[in-house]
């Protein structure tokens, strides 16, 4: 068993791609109302949480749930494919400008399992869409990036037993001042 300490408030950027078992990582670890998930933003917007022609709203409105929520000094979790830097470093902005904490959760799930938790989903997502997950996430381990994005913390997770090992020391901070 792996057990991260987390500050109460902060906020948790998973990362990983479809099928990598975020939402269900995010699901047991974290209340309902903690966790803004991409996915459940485009299914009350259209009705199907695969239209991402509904995702530049879903997103907008994730991040404005996800400022108030931080101003509020509540812990929340971005429950988003966050593979690309051009996404993560807008959260971290926020999270900063709220003086609360960051930690990435990184789901670096080999792509055989990968593939296999995808086929056994509800809503299958492409394989190609999967691969590019795939390699940003890789490279974003591989080259050891979060750090200097601006996470305090950074979990690498890389099989499912990990996963579902994994526990959360929540541990009441103050706001500064």
């Amino acid at each position: 068993m792996v057990t991260i300490v987390l500050p109460d408030p902060s906020l948790v950027v998973l990362l990983g791609a479809a099928g990598s078992g975020k939402s269900t990582l995010a699901a047991r670890l974290f209340a309902a109302e903690e966790v803004v998930s991409s996915d459940a933003l485009r299914a009350r917007i259209s009705g199907d949480e695969a239209d991402q022609r509904v995702s530049g709203v879903a997103f907008r409105i994730l991040h404005r749930m996800v400022g108030e929520r931080l101003a509020r000094g509540q812990l929340t979790v971005v429950d988003a494919t966050n593979a690309e830097a051009a996404v993560r470093r807008p959260l971290v902005a926020r999270a900063r400008a709220a003086g609360i904490p960051v930690t990435a959760i990184v789901l670096d799930i080999e792509p055989a399992t990968v593939a296999r938790q995808n086929a056994e989903r509800a809503r299958v997502v492409d394989d190609e869409v999967i691969e590019r997950h795939l390699a940003a996430i890789r490279q974003t381990v591989d080259k050891d990036v979060l750090p200097s994005e601006g996470f305090d913390n950074v979990v690498v997770l890389r099989t499912p037993a990990d996963a579902s090992r994994l526990t959360i020391d929540r541990r009441l901070t103050l706001p500064p001042g």
